[in-house]
Protein backbone atom coordinates (compact mmCIF):
# COMPACT_ATOMS: atom_id res chain seq x y z
CA UNK A 1 0.00 0.00 0.00
CA UNK A 2 1.03 3.60 -0.36
CA UNK A 3 1.15 5.48 2.98
CA UNK A 4 -2.27 7.08 2.60
CA UNK A 5 -3.99 3.83 1.66
CA UNK A 6 -2.15 1.94 4.39
CA UNK A 7 -3.13 4.39 7.12
CA UNK A 8 -6.72 4.72 5.93
CA UNK A 9 -7.07 0.96 5.70
CA UNK A 10 -5.67 0.21 9.14
CA UNK A 11 -7.61 3.04 10.77
CA UNK A 12 -10.98 2.45 9.08
CA UNK A 13 -11.10 -1.32 8.68
CA UNK A 14 -11.52 -2.05 12.38
CA UNK A 15 -15.20 -1.16 12.73
CA UNK A 16 -16.26 -2.74 9.45
CA UNK A 17 -14.41 -5.98 10.02
CA UNK A 18 -15.47 -6.26 13.63
CA UNK A 19 -19.09 -5.71 12.69
CA UNK A 20 -18.95 -8.25 9.87
CA UNK A 21 -16.86 -10.84 11.68
CA UNK A 22 -18.50 -14.04 12.83
CA UNK A 23 -16.68 -16.56 14.97
CA UNK A 24 -15.69 -19.48 12.75
CA UNK A 25 -16.34 -22.99 14.09
CA UNK A 26 -15.73 -21.83 17.64
CA UNK A 27 -15.36 -25.31 19.12
CA UNK A 28 -12.99 -26.60 16.46
CA UNK A 29 -9.22 -26.19 16.49
CA UNK A 30 -7.37 -26.91 13.26
CA UNK A 31 -3.72 -27.84 13.04
CA UNK A 32 -1.10 -28.05 10.33
CA UNK A 33 -0.31 -31.60 11.40
CA UNK A 34 -3.87 -32.73 10.67
CA UNK A 35 -3.51 -31.43 7.15
CA UNK A 36 -0.18 -33.20 6.64
CA UNK A 37 2.01 -30.08 6.61
CA UNK A 38 5.54 -30.32 7.96
CA UNK A 39 6.15 -26.58 8.17
CA UNK A 40 5.08 -24.68 11.28
CA UNK A 41 3.36 -21.32 10.94
CA UNK A 42 2.86 -19.13 13.99
CA UNK A 43 0.19 -16.47 14.44
CA UNK A 44 0.85 -12.84 15.29
CA UNK A 45 -0.93 -9.49 15.27
CA UNK A 46 0.23 -5.90 15.21
CA UNK A 47 0.33 -4.24 18.61
CA UNK A 48 -1.93 -1.49 17.27
CA UNK A 49 -4.66 -4.04 16.49
CA UNK A 50 -5.23 -4.69 20.19
CA UNK A 51 -7.76 -2.51 22.09
CA UNK A 52 -5.90 0.70 22.84
CA UNK A 53 -7.93 1.66 25.91
CA UNK A 54 -6.85 -1.43 27.81
CA UNK A 55 -3.66 -1.49 29.90
CA UNK A 56 -0.72 -2.86 27.92
CA UNK A 57 -0.40 -6.07 29.90
CA UNK A 58 -4.13 -6.79 29.58
CA UNK A 59 -3.93 -6.25 25.82
CA UNK A 60 -1.10 -8.74 25.48
CA UNK A 61 -2.81 -11.28 27.74
CA UNK A 62 -5.90 -10.99 25.55
CA UNK A 63 -3.79 -11.73 22.47
CA UNK A 64 -2.46 -14.86 24.14
CA UNK A 65 -5.90 -15.92 25.35
CA UNK A 66 -7.36 -15.88 21.83
CA UNK A 67 -4.46 -17.85 20.39
CA UNK A 68 -1.73 -15.49 19.19
CA UNK A 69 1.91 -16.32 19.79
CA UNK A 70 3.57 -13.11 18.64
CA UNK A 71 3.30 -9.35 18.37
CA UNK A 72 4.72 -6.91 15.84
CA UNK A 73 5.43 -3.49 17.34
CA UNK A 74 6.35 -0.17 15.77
CA UNK A 75 9.50 1.85 16.33
CA UNK A 76 9.73 3.07 19.94
CA UNK A 77 11.84 6.14 20.68
CA UNK A 78 11.39 6.18 24.46
CA UNK A 79 13.60 3.60 26.26
CA UNK A 80 11.11 3.48 29.14
CA UNK A 81 8.38 2.37 26.74
CA UNK A 82 10.69 -0.28 25.31
CA UNK A 83 11.29 -1.64 28.80
CA UNK A 84 7.58 -1.51 29.64
CA UNK A 85 6.70 -3.49 26.51
CA UNK A 86 9.42 -6.04 27.24
CA UNK A 87 8.18 -6.57 30.78
CA UNK A 88 4.54 -6.81 29.71
CA UNK A 89 5.34 -9.30 26.95
CA UNK A 90 7.35 -11.46 29.33
CA UNK A 91 4.53 -11.39 31.88
CA UNK A 92 1.91 -12.23 29.26
CA UNK A 93 4.02 -14.98 27.72
CA UNK A 94 4.02 -13.58 24.19
CA UNK A 95 6.93 -12.89 21.83
CA UNK A 96 7.67 -9.51 20.29
CA UNK A 97 8.89 -11.05 17.05
CA UNK A 98 9.28 -8.02 14.78
CA UNK A 99 9.55 -4.24 14.67
CA UNK A 100 7.91 -2.26 11.87
CA UNK A 101 10.10 0.72 11.08
CA UNK A 102 7.97 3.83 11.58
CA UNK A 103 9.37 6.49 9.26
CA UNK A 104 10.27 4.80 5.97
CA UNK A 105 7.37 6.50 4.17
CA UNK A 106 8.26 9.98 5.38
CA UNK A 107 12.02 9.58 4.95
CA UNK A 108 12.59 6.85 2.35
CA UNK A 109 16.03 5.69 1.30
CA UNK A 110 15.11 6.55 -2.28
CA UNK A 111 15.05 10.27 -1.45
CA UNK A 112 17.65 12.58 -3.04
CA UNK A 113 17.53 14.77 0.10
CA UNK A 114 20.44 14.07 2.51
CA UNK A 115 18.33 15.22 5.47
CA UNK A 116 15.72 12.59 4.64
CA UNK A 117 18.40 9.93 4.47
CA UNK A 118 19.88 11.00 7.79
CA UNK A 119 16.49 10.81 9.49
CA UNK A 120 15.73 7.51 7.79
CA UNK A 121 19.03 6.02 8.96
CA UNK A 122 18.47 7.15 12.54
CA UNK A 123 14.96 5.70 12.48
CA UNK A 124 16.25 2.34 11.28
CA UNK A 125 19.05 2.32 13.84
CA UNK A 126 16.45 2.88 16.56
CA UNK A 127 14.27 0.12 15.13
CA UNK A 128 17.18 -2.33 15.03
CA UNK A 129 18.08 -1.54 18.63
CA UNK A 130 14.40 -1.88 19.62
CA UNK A 131 14.39 -5.32 18.07
CA UNK A 132 17.49 -6.38 19.98
CA UNK A 133 16.14 -5.05 23.29
CA UNK A 134 12.75 -6.74 22.82
CA UNK A 135 14.05 -10.09 21.59
CA UNK A 136 12.68 -9.62 18.07
CA UNK A 137 14.46 -11.11 15.09
CA UNK A 138 13.47 -8.72 12.28
CA UNK A 139 12.86 -5.10 11.39
CA UNK A 140 10.43 -4.44 8.56
CA UNK A 141 11.61 -1.82 6.08
CA UNK A 142 9.94 -0.27 3.02
CA UNK A 143 13.12 0.28 0.98
CA UNK A 144 12.08 3.20 -1.19
CA UNK A 145 9.25 4.97 -3.01
CA UNK A 146 9.05 5.78 -6.73
CA UNK A 147 7.36 9.15 -7.37
CA UNK A 148 7.08 11.63 -10.24
CA UNK A 149 10.28 13.14 -8.90
CA UNK A 150 12.11 9.92 -7.98
CA UNK A 151 12.90 7.63 -10.89
CA UNK A 152 12.69 3.87 -10.52
CA UNK A 153 16.37 3.35 -11.31
CA UNK A 154 17.37 5.96 -8.74
CA UNK A 155 15.16 4.39 -6.08
CA UNK A 156 16.86 1.06 -6.77
CA UNK A 157 20.45 2.25 -6.50
CA UNK A 158 19.94 4.81 -3.72
CA UNK A 159 18.02 2.44 -1.47
CA UNK A 160 20.61 -0.31 -1.83
CA UNK A 161 23.44 2.11 -1.12
CA UNK A 162 21.90 3.33 2.12
CA UNK A 163 20.61 -0.03 3.31
CA UNK A 164 24.09 -1.52 2.90
CA UNK A 165 25.30 1.00 5.46
CA UNK A 166 22.89 -0.53 7.99
CA UNK A 167 24.04 -4.12 7.51
CA UNK A 168 27.06 -3.94 9.87
CA UNK A 169 24.75 -2.83 12.72
CA UNK A 170 22.17 -5.48 11.80
CA UNK A 171 24.91 -8.12 11.89
CA UNK A 172 26.29 -6.83 15.18
CA UNK A 173 22.84 -7.02 16.77
CA UNK A 174 21.83 -10.24 15.04
CA UNK A 175 18.70 -8.68 13.52
CA UNK A 176 17.46 -9.30 9.97
CA UNK A 177 16.21 -6.37 7.89
CA UNK A 178 13.06 -7.53 6.08
CA UNK A 179 12.26 -5.67 2.87
CA UNK A 180 8.49 -5.46 2.40
CA UNK A 181 6.57 -5.36 -0.86
CA UNK A 182 4.08 -2.47 -0.68
CA UNK A 183 2.27 -0.08 -2.99
CA UNK A 184 5.36 2.07 -3.49
CA UNK A 185 5.65 1.64 -7.28
CA UNK A 186 8.81 -0.36 -6.67
CA UNK A 187 9.93 -4.01 -6.96
CA UNK A 188 6.88 -4.87 -9.01
CA UNK A 189 7.73 -8.45 -9.96
CA UNK A 190 8.85 -11.47 -7.92
CA UNK A 191 11.92 -11.89 -10.12
CA UNK A 192 13.05 -8.33 -9.46
CA UNK A 193 12.31 -8.59 -5.75
CA UNK A 194 14.43 -11.75 -5.59
CA UNK A 195 17.27 -10.07 -7.49
CA UNK A 196 17.12 -6.99 -5.25
CA UNK A 197 17.49 -9.14 -2.13
CA UNK A 198 20.21 -11.33 -3.64
CA UNK A 199 22.36 -8.35 -4.59
CA UNK A 200 22.96 -7.57 -0.91
CA UNK A 201 24.51 -11.02 -0.49
CA UNK A 202 23.84 -10.90 3.25
CA UNK A 203 22.00 -13.22 5.64
CA UNK A 204 20.84 -10.06 7.43
CA UNK A 205 18.79 -8.77 4.47
CA UNK A 206 15.75 -10.79 3.42
CA UNK A 207 12.18 -10.38 2.17
CA UNK A 208 9.22 -9.55 4.40
CA UNK A 209 6.42 -10.84 2.20
CA UNK A 210 2.90 -9.37 2.32
CA UNK A 211 0.39 -11.73 0.72
CA UNK A 212 -2.36 -9.11 0.56
CA UNK A 213 -0.34 -6.28 -0.93
CA UNK A 214 0.77 -8.43 -3.83
CA UNK A 215 -2.68 -9.21 -5.26
CA UNK A 216 -2.57 -5.93 -7.17
CA UNK A 217 0.45 -7.20 -9.08
CA UNK A 218 -0.03 -10.96 -9.30
CA UNK A 219 -0.64 -14.06 -7.24
CA UNK A 220 0.80 -14.52 -3.74
CA UNK A 221 1.58 -18.20 -4.28
CA UNK A 222 3.67 -17.35 -7.35
CA UNK A 223 5.68 -14.72 -5.45
CA UNK A 224 6.19 -17.12 -2.53
CA UNK A 225 7.56 -19.86 -4.77
CA UNK A 226 9.86 -17.38 -6.54
CA UNK A 227 11.17 -15.74 -3.38
CA UNK A 228 11.58 -19.08 -1.63
CA UNK A 229 14.02 -19.07 1.31
CA UNK A 230 14.52 -15.31 0.95
CA UNK A 231 11.26 -14.88 2.91
CA UNK A 232 11.93 -14.22 6.59
CA UNK A 233 8.48 -13.07 7.75
CA UNK A 234 4.95 -12.80 6.35
CA UNK A 235 2.09 -10.28 6.58
CA UNK A 236 -1.46 -11.28 5.72
CA UNK A 237 -4.64 -9.40 4.96
CA UNK A 238 -7.55 -9.95 2.59
CA UNK A 239 -8.04 -8.30 -0.78
CA UNK A 240 -11.08 -8.52 -3.02
CA UNK A 241 -11.26 -7.56 -6.68
CA UNK A 242 -14.42 -5.69 -7.66
CA UNK A 243 -15.68 -4.49 -11.03
CA UNK A 244 -15.48 -0.96 -9.68
CA UNK A 245 -12.04 -1.30 -8.13
CA UNK A 246 -10.78 -3.11 -5.05
CA UNK A 247 -11.61 -3.64 -1.40
CA UNK A 248 -9.54 -4.75 1.57
CA UNK A 249 -11.17 -7.52 3.59
CA UNK A 250 -10.63 -9.76 6.55
CA UNK A 251 -8.46 -12.78 5.83
CA UNK A 252 -10.24 -15.59 3.92
CA UNK A 253 -12.95 -13.17 2.71
CA UNK A 254 -11.22 -11.84 -0.40
CA UNK A 255 -9.78 -13.09 -3.67
CA UNK A 256 -6.66 -14.82 -2.31
CA UNK A 257 -6.43 -18.60 -2.76
CA UNK A 258 -5.29 -19.32 0.79
CA UNK A 259 -4.99 -23.13 0.41
CA UNK A 260 -2.62 -22.54 -2.49
CA UNK A 261 -0.71 -19.94 -0.47
CA UNK A 262 -0.35 -22.46 2.36
CA UNK A 263 0.90 -25.08 -0.08
CA UNK A 264 3.45 -22.62 -1.41
CA UNK A 265 4.79 -21.98 2.10
CA UNK A 266 5.10 -25.74 2.56
CA UNK A 267 6.99 -26.09 -0.72
CA UNK A 268 9.59 -23.47 0.18
CA UNK A 269 9.95 -24.78 3.74
CA UNK A 270 8.81 -21.59 5.43
CA UNK A 271 8.63 -21.93 9.20
CA UNK A 272 7.80 -18.71 10.97
CA UNK A 273 5.35 -15.98 11.79
CA UNK A 274 2.29 -15.01 9.82
CA UNK A 275 1.27 -11.57 11.12
CA UNK A 276 -2.18 -10.12 10.47
CA UNK A 277 -2.12 -6.49 9.36
CA UNK A 278 -5.73 -5.35 9.63
CA UNK A 279 -7.86 -2.96 11.57
CA UNK A 280 -8.09 -3.70 15.27
CA UNK A 281 -11.08 -4.72 17.30
CA UNK A 282 -12.44 -6.27 20.46
CA UNK A 283 -11.87 -9.73 21.90
CA UNK A 284 -14.51 -11.42 19.73
CA UNK A 285 -13.04 -9.90 16.60
CA UNK A 286 -9.52 -11.00 17.54
CA UNK A 287 -10.71 -14.51 18.46
CA UNK A 288 -12.42 -14.75 15.07
CA UNK A 289 -9.26 -13.57 13.33
CA UNK A 290 -7.18 -16.12 15.24
CA UNK A 291 -9.45 -18.92 14.07
CA UNK A 292 -9.40 -17.66 10.49
CA UNK A 293 -5.62 -17.89 10.65
CA UNK A 294 -5.89 -21.42 12.06
CA UNK A 295 -7.83 -22.36 8.96
CA UNK A 296 -5.14 -20.88 6.72
CA UNK A 297 -2.43 -22.75 8.62
CA UNK A 298 -4.40 -25.97 8.15
CA UNK A 299 -4.65 -25.32 4.40
CA UNK A 300 -8.36 -24.51 4.38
Amino acid sequence: MNPINRRNFIQSASAALAAAGTIIETNRTFSAEEAGFKTKLKKAVGLGMLPGKMPLLDRLKMAVDVGFQGIEAGTINDPKQVEALKEAANSAGIEIHSIMNAIHWDFPFSSPNPDDIDKGMKGMETSLRNAKALGATTVLLVPGVVTPKVRYADAYTRSQTHIRKLLPLAQELGIIIGIENVWNNFLLSPLEFARYVDEFNSPFLKAYFDAGNIVKYGFPQDWIRTLGPRIVKVHIKGYKKLDSGWQWTNVRDGSIDWPEVRSAFEEIGYNGYMTAELGGGDRDYLADLSQRMDLIIAGK
